[in-house]
């Protein structure tokens, strides 16, 4: 990517130059983030972090700050934003319109906008929050003061509320909030299976119910179930077929799918780690862009090695019945994804029929026909490859459990009387209101941000950012063990890459692995080393697990000697050497 050059160099620069700005956005290592997140909030901006690797107590920090200053910090790892009919970061192109969205930022809302869209109704701002802001350590603060900033914005008519599994507290307190709403609010938790409405306040339990929810109410009509007719293909599964395999490049669908699956199979499962939000008796829903997949490689939604892989690997497998994916058009994703995956797709269906198997793949592209990268292309382009290609991530899903003979039964859900609340919808200072009609912005970070803002509207001022001397700083050289307290609780080797057992590990990384067991005097020759590494006895842990970072093949033991790192306000990392 060309590199602007006359962009500001120095925060004072561009504070003068984009002053008439009120939004920074802000997409640089996470790393760096918080220290800029904060310089920003002191210059009266409210900021869009798309950044991610940012602790939960630096959120906590600048949220609450934020809020004390009148203004709204979306994220971080925000990763979807609409501000007054300006896509942020990896957004759609939607048409504008009276729905207003509060959410968890990345496919939650895209799925739910570009719904809208494909429904005739539209969205003029869609405020992201970042997937934790309902932890209980970040009380919801972004998710309500942008539900009150919606309720007092004139031209939304109903609010639109997305979050991942929320803290109970968090999630009871923001019901409270939305029951004091003027207008009619849509509400969907994933993970949760309402049985009814509430006047006045609808919950949803997929992300298109929750669209067609929202566009019932604009249209002044009593929402009713969703009616599809889901396109179930005529196909005849091997014995021992049974299994099914999602790979999602967005993180709110693939929890979208592990709920449906879960719920209809009473799997009674819960979320997993490492991208696993569903990994139990066979079935597999990944989310590939969770940190552990991230580190050291592009977003799935630019490159589609490590899915195509996993696509690979679930073919071979007999058990296999079903593969799901998700092809996320926009801002900033790839250009042509069906593209890219439609070779494997097509190698897939073959080897398994090669292997006396039908093996269907069955998606969704979260779109609409106004992306750059041509919907009706892209379903054309997967269609060709043998995909079924569904109208939204919930009847890919249900599709999915159709095939392996558990379809969903719908459930018509009555509306009962609103509860009672002793909450008031806060008055929003006239700094919030801002955000409403916000043009101007200022870009730290990716480049082609820029350029959608651009494109849509919006006067962008590019920031030519550079890490800064003294963050983050060195605190000292010390023994790992004395600043990572996991290698304190049995025998731990800390390694570069993702999760990977001892087994699976190349011959050089085994042999690093062998020489620390010897080093820490676990073991007194290799041939004993070897066998207490494949014995599992010697835990193996990701660096970045523990905020800490290995180069290539190097272990690290809990005797080594590592730089100890700080970042402000609060984030620490580990460089071990």
């Amino acid at each position: 990517m060309k590199r602007r050059t006359s962009g500001p160099l120095t925060w004072d620069k561009v504070l003068e130059v984009g002053k008439d700005a009120p939004l920074a956005l802000i997409s640089i290592p996470g790393v760096y983030a918080a220290p800029e997140i904060e310089r920003a909030l002191d210059a009266g901006k409210h900021v869009f972090c798309f950044s991610d690797n940012v602790s939960i107590e630096d959120e906590a920090h600048l949220k609450k700050l934020a809020h004390e200053k009148g203004l709204l910090l979306m994220g971080p790892d925000c990763g979807t934003g609409v501000a007054n009919g300006i896509p942020l970061a990896f957004a759609n192109r939607t048409r504008r319109g009276e729905i207003g969205i509060v959410g968890a930022s990345g496919t939650g809302i895209q799925e739910v906008a570009t719904t809208i869209h494909k429904l005739g109704g539209g969205v003029t701002n869609a405020i992201g929050t970042g997937g934790r802001d309902l932890k209980a350590a970040v009380d919801g603060t972004t998710l309500k003061d942008g539900v009150a900033l919606l309720d007092q914005d004139p031209s939304v008519k109903v609010i639109v509320v997305i979050s991942k599994p929320p803290a109970k507290e968090v999630r009871d307190s923001v019901m409270d909030l939305l029951r004091a709403a003027h207008k009619p609010v849509v509400v969907v938790f994933m993970g949760e299976r309402p049985g009814h409405h509430e006047e006045g306040l609808y919950q949803a339990y997929t992300l298109e119910e929750t669209a067609h929810l929202a566009v019932d109410l604009l249209n002044g009509q009593q929402p009713t179930a969703v009616a599809e007719e889901l396109p179930v293909p005529d196909v005849k599964l091997a014995e021992g077929q049974k299994n099914i395999k999602a790979y999602y490049s967005g993180g709110t669908l693939a929890y979208e799918a592990a709920t449906m699956i879960n719920d209809t199979l009473g799997l009674n499962a819960e979320s997993g780690v490492d991208g696993a939000i569903l990994n139990q008796d066979g079935y597999e829903v990944l989310d590939l862009g969770d940190d552990v997949y991230t580190q050291g490689r592009p977003h799935p939604m630019i490159d589609a090695t490590v899915r195509k892989q996993m696509m690979t690997d679930a073919g071979q497998d007999p058990e296999t019945a079903v593969i799901l994916i998700d092809d996320v058009l926009g801002y900033g994703t790839h250009d042509d994804m069906a593209g890219e995956l439609a070779p494997t797709i097509k190698k897939v269906i073959t080897d398994a029929k090669a292997r006396g198997r039908e093996l269907p793949v069955v998606a969704t592209i979260v779109g609409t026909n106004l992306d750059i990268q041509d919907y009706a292309g892209q379903k054309k382009t997967l269609e060709e490859a043998g995909v079924v290609v569904c109208q939204s991530n919930a009847q890919a899903v249900k599709v999915a459990l159709a095939l392996i003979g558990h379809p969903v039964e719908e459930v018509v859900k009555d509306v009962e009387p609103k509860k009672a609340t002793n909450v008031t919808m806060p008055e929003v200072p006239e700094s919030l209101r801002k955000l409403l009609t916000v043009d101007h912005f200022v870009n730290i970070g990716v480049e082609s941000f820029a350029k959608a803002i651009d494109e849509n509207g919006g006067r962008a001022v590019q920031f030519d950012w550079q890490p800064i001397a003294g963050s983050p700083f060195l605190l000292d050289v010390v023994p790992a063990h004395t600043v990572i307290d996991e290698f304190n609780h049995g025998k731990l080797l800390l390694h570069a890459g993702p999760p990977i057992t001892f087994d699976k590990m190349i011959d050089p990384v085994q042999g690093a692995c062998i020489g620390a067991a010897l080093f820490e005097g676990w073991a007194d020759n290799e041939d004993d080393a070897r066998q207490l590494l494949e014995s599992g006895e010697v835990q193996l842990m990701p660096c970045h697990h523990v905020n800490a970072v290995g180069p290539m093949g190097g272990l690290r033991p809990p005797t080594c000697r590592c730089w100890w790192w700080k970042t402000k306000p609060t984030a620490t990392a580990l460089t071990a050497r």
